[in-house]
């Protein structure tokens, strides 16, 4: 049986993740929480450029609406 696109997600929790946004805006930082919407929340934060830190924001919630993608990262 196929999974669901929330069950991959869950496997992700607790991982480091890379979170793609409508605009071409990055993301990276341990997910640490979902929800059908796929509102997602993130520790440890970092907002990304070409692949590197621009920015650390610590804690933070992304709106599901914006995002594009969400990919497992080593850190």
């Amino acid at each position: 049986m196929a999974e669901k696109p929330l069950d991959v997600i869950h496997k992700a929790l607790d991982s480091n993740v890379i979170v793609e946004l409508k605009g071409s805006r990055e993301f990276r930082g341990k997910l640490v929480g979902y929800d059908i919407h796929m509102n997602l929340v993130l520790e440890e934060a970092e907002e990304l450029n070409n692949g590197e830190a621009v920015r650390s924001l610590g804690h933070v919630v992304v709106r599901g609406d914006n995002v594009v993608l969400i990919s497992p990262t080593i850190r």
